[in-house]
């Protein structure tokens, strides 16, 4: 198993896989979500159906990876014994492929907005300009440069490229999160903010749009159907305890998130308080791009010198949270093609890098066309479905006996808790019906 690569520590593999967990739908999603789902009743949910159904999944992910020590179609194909394990595996990469596509023009944005900040603050004034006008010229190049950082790392491997650098950026994540909250909370209109995120009303809590809501961001803010897990858990020693790991990337996962409601929901009252408007035609708070690149750019503009310094922490934390995405989703594929196809990691980096760095300019061209239909392809449609196919391998086709025996190689008294007692039904019965429910009503 050396020659694959194992992550060296327990700590490299939580941070590696947390942050594969923790992307811009964590900073910018979640926030979005809370804005626009009643509050606190939103986050409540959330809390609560981030371990009912985000969870089970993540650990059927992490054993079958574990479990078959492979890249993800390989994986599929020995649990299935079959075609059909395969041909969910490589159409997890293909969603991968194309989600990581639409994700590195997002993170090339996170980078410019952070360089803009930079520019600003040397009085460089006409390339903060350039830097913050959304030009092709500026996307592409962008585009690149993210690509570029997620093939430097990526290419360094297991341990000294993925866990590497996980050990050092979701550090810095945390401490920049919480200096950013801390200045934040200083100023005035922040109380109003924090009250809309924490008290719940009780009411909406059980609103089935809502809930759909919650569960689809608990789903998609874990990364969960594509094969990062699964290849994250090929890479996992087996005498750890699987589901105490799993538990852990799902705290840490829940944690980023919760953070970045308090940070981001408090934010949007300051600006409020500073004259910005942030609700919309419908009385409901901005969300999403128009949250990150107008109305939190507007606050720090309020804010004079000091508001380029928070812009520039703010949108190096976005792009830290989507770098930490990015090389978890470009492991995908590349650990198809260095182990079924036999090709050297680094050429397979570049090669796979190339050809997604390909379909990121092809939606740029066509931007108004392709770029919210490939969101909604991979993230809508294909990741619950694909989700969906893991719950019916590992709650029907792989046999129970092997899943034991994997649970046991970290845990002798494996067969005695309560893991084994609730997930091996849990995640047959119930998590496919949640799911199809789920995927029924975002249709």
């Amino acid at each position: 198993m050396t020659s694959r690569g194992v992550f060296s520590s327990r700590l490299g593999f939580i941070l590696a896989a947390s942050g594969s967990a923790v992307g811009l739908g964590n900073v910018w999603g979640f926030p979005s979500q809370v804005a626009s789902n009643g509050g606190a009743a939103f986050v409540l949910m959330y809390l609560i159906l981030a371990f009912v159904l985000a969870y089970p999944v993540l650990m059927a992910e992490l054993l079958i990876g574990r479990a078959t020590e492979s890249n993800v179609v390989d994986a599929l194909g020995k649990v299935s014994g079959g075609r059909s394990g395969r041909a969910v595996g490589m159409w997890g990469i293909a969603t991968v492929s194309l989600i990581l596509a639409f994700y590195g023009i997002v993170g090339g944005w996170m980078l410019s907005y952070t360089l803009e900040a930079l520019a600003s603050l040397a009085g460089l004034d006409q390339l903060a300009q350039w830097l913050i006008a959304s030009s092709l010229s500026r996307n592409i190049l962008f585009c690149g440069l993210f690509m570029l950082l997620t093939v430097g790392i990526v290419s360094g491997g297991v341990v000294n490229g993925i866990e590497r650098w996980s050990v050092r950026l979701m550090p810095t994540l945390f401490a920049l999160m919480l200096l950013l909250f801390g200045y934040v909370m200083t100023q005035d209109g922040a109380m109003d903010g924090l009250r809309v995120y924490l008290l719940p009303d009780f009411t909406e809590a059980l609103n089935p749009d809502l809930l759909i809501s919650a569960m689809g961001q608990a789903f998609f803010s874990m990364s969960l159907g594509v094969g990062t897990m699964l290849i994250y858990g090929s890479y996992v020693s087996h005498k750890e305890n699987l589901p105490k790991l799993g538990a852990s990337v799902a705290l840490v996962d829940i944690g980023v998130a919760v953070l970045a409601g308090l940070l981001i929901i408090p934010a949007m009252y300051v600006a409020l308080h500073n004259g910005v408007e942030i609700f919309g035609e419908n009385g409901q708070l901005l969300a999403e791009d128009t949250l990150i690149f107008t109305v939190l750019p507007s606050l720090f503009t309020t804010m004079g010198s000091v508001g380029l310094v928070v812009a520039c922490a703010f949108f190096l934390l976005m792009s830290i949270a989507a770098l930490t995405s990015s090389i978890s989703m470009l492991e995908v594929p590349v650990s198809y093609v260095v182990e079924n196809r036999k090709v050297a990691r680094n050429k397979a980096v570049w090669i796979i890098a190339a050809i997604i760095f390909s379909l990121s300019v092809l939606i740029l061209l066509n931007f108004e066309t392709l770029f919210g239909f490939v969101i909604a392809l991979t993230t809508r449609y294909s990741q619950p479905l694909l989700g969906l196919m893991l719950c019916i391998f590992a709650g029907w086709v792989w046999h129970r006996d092997r899943i034991l025996d994997e649970l046991k190689k970290g845990d002798a008294a494996a067969e005695h808790s309560w893991f084994w007692r609730v997930w091996p039904w849990y995640v047959r019965f119930v998590c496919p019906v949640i799911i199809l429910l789920m995927f029924y009503r975002s249709l």
